[in-house]
C-alpha cells in the first residue's frame, strides 16, 4: 500500500516538475504575460484536465515554481555545516558556497532573472532569500572585530553577494562555477573575519 501511494506522490512531483519546466521555456521564448494554461499543457504534451488537477491557474503554477525554488536555495546553504560551527575565512572552500552550486545546477530558472516579462515575484524574492539566509543562517565576526551595525553589515553583504551572483547569470555564467567562487571567497576575506551557522 505505502509503496502504492509513493508511486502516486512521485508520479505527482514528475508531472508538475514537467509543467514548472514548460513555464520557465515559455517565459524565455513570449514572455509571462502573453502565456496561456493552454500554451503550458502544450509544450508540457499533457492536457488541460491534468494540470487542473494540480494548479488552479497560471499564476498557480508560477508561485508553486518560484517558492519551490526560493526553498531549495535556503535549503542548500546549511548542507556543508553543523549547527554551531565557526569557519574562518581563511579555511572556507568551495563546499562553503553550495548555494553557487545549486544556482549553477538550476540555471535553467535562474537565467529567468535576465528577462523583464519574467516570473512574477523573482526580482524580488531572490535578493530577499539571500538576505534572509545572511539574517537567519549566519553569525559574522567583522575582520579585527570592528564594531558595526550587524543589520547593516548582513544587507551590505548580502546584497553585494546578490550582485555578483546577478552579473555572474546574465553575462551567460562566463566563468565556472569554480572561478566564480574563488572570487567570492577573495572578496569575503577583505571584510569578514569568520562566520557561525545557526542550524536555522
Amino acid at each position: 500500500m505505502n509503496d502504492r501511494v509513493d508511486l502516486r506522490f512521485k508520479r505527482r512531483n514528475r508531472t508538475k516538475e514537467h509543467f514548472k519546466s514548460a513555464l520557465i521555456e515559455l517565459i524565455k521564448e513570449k514572455g509571462y504575460n502573453a502565456i496561456s494554461v493552454k500554451d503550458i499543457v502544450n509544450k508540457a504534451s499533457y492536457n488541460r484536465s491534468t494540470f487542473y488537477v494540480h494548479y488552479l491557474d497560471k499564476i498557480d503554477l508560477a508561485e508553486d515554481l518560484l517558492n519551490s525554488m526560493m526553498l531549495g536555495l535556503w535549503n542548500s546553504v546549511g548542507k556543508p555545516y553543523t549547527a554551531g560551527q565557526e569557519v574562518h575565512t581563511s579555511k572556507i572552500s568551495k563546499p562553503s558556497f553550495n548555494i553557487v552550486s545549486y544556482i549553477d545546477e538550476n540555471r535553467d530558472f535562474f537565467e529567468l532573472i535576465k528577462y523583464d516579462d519574467t516570473l512574477p515575484g523573482l526580482h524580488t524574492s531572490f535578493p530577499q532569500t539571500i538576505l534572509k539566509i545572511y539574517q537567519e543562517k549566519f553569525i559574522f565576526r567583522t575582520i579585527n572585530d570592528i564594531p558595526v551595525n550587524m543589520d547593516y553589515f548582513k544587507m551590505y553583504t548580502a546584497y553585494g553577494f546578490y550582485g555578483l551572483i546577478r552579473n555572474w547569470i546574465t553575462s551567460d555564467f562566463k566563468e565556472s562555477q569554480e572561478e566564480f567562487i574563488e572570487e567570492v571567497i577573495d572578496l569575503t576575506k577583505t571584510h569578514i573575519y569568520s562566520f557561525k551557522y545557526t542550524g536555522n
